[in-house]
């Protein structure tokens, strides 16, 4: 695919984008009065157009190494964070969850107002102290209605190559609630970087880790394993010359 074909296909997928959100948010409105899960499972259903729309548009696919991993119980999962398309994806990959997120992202037009209907953990990133107590009181909160938790530790989207520092408070979560942790890593920003208009084809490679059980851990410590196993795996998954089972989408 050439350079003109990938600009004007980006296009079409952002003017796709910027038409549907709008009137995807009218039936989210309407989803208000049903039950977390259910309104859950149509939010999500805007998530589910958009990678469809990267993948048939835009050529984006991606492969799951390790979807063995998942749990059957409600976990926190700890992901890197490279790109706005992991904040779809995992609508997929994972049962129904909720983010912890930095209160800002609620005010932002349509995005930000259907993510408020997804009972987010939304904390003020300025006070960590207060922050780490919602967390732990919402989080079980979250976690006993059935819910996954989904945490990007470095706090924003870190560009391919590169490391930001790990917060504490999904590993402060985990061993307050004894909620499984599964590390997850991928390399979605090689073909959709951080406000990026490109989006380039090709298949990104999500892989899951074993859960991780925090009984006993203190939270640096469960960090430190956590952050290690993700960006060691980061670094493989980047090797086109690693093999691994996968189930491609």
């Amino acid at each position: 695919m050439n350079s003109i074909s990938v600009v004007l296909r980006s296009a079409l997928y952002s003017l796709l984008q910027i038409i549907i959100t709008p009137l995807y948010f009218v039936i989210i409105l309407a989803s208000f009065p049903l039950s977390p899960h259910d309104r859950y499972r149509i939010t999500s259903g805007w998530a589910h157009l958009m990678l469809f729309l990267l993948r048939v548009v835009c050529g984006i696919q991606y492969r799951v190494i390790g979807a063995e991993h998942i749990p059957q119980m409600p976990s926190i999962v700890l992901s890197k964070h490279q790109s706005a398309w992991e904040t779809l994806a995992f609508q997929l990959i994972f049962p129904p969850q909720v983010w912890v997120l930095k209160k800002e992202l609620l005010l932002v037009p349509f995005f930000g107002w259907g993510l408020a209907m997804t009972s987010p953990i939304a904390i003020d990133r300025s006070s960590k102290k207060a922050a780490l107590r919602q967390i732990v009181s919402q989080g079980k909160d979250r976690l006993k209605r059935g819910f996954w938790i989904v945490v990007f530790p470095e706090g924003t989207r870190i560009a391919p190559g590169e490391k930001g520092r790990y917060g504490i408070g999904g590993a402060w979560l985990a061993t307050h609630t004894g909620a499984p942790v599964v590390p997850v890593a991928h390399n979605a920003g090689r073909f959709w970087g951080k406000n990026a208009l490109i989006k380039l084809p090709g298949t990104i490679t999500v892989s899951i880790g074993a859960p991780i059980d925090p009984a006993g851990m203190e939270p640096g410590d469960l960090n430190a394993s956590v952050e290690s196993w993700i960006e060691a795996e980061v670094a493989r998954i980047d090797n086109p010359a690693s093999g691994d089972r996968e189930s491609g989408r």
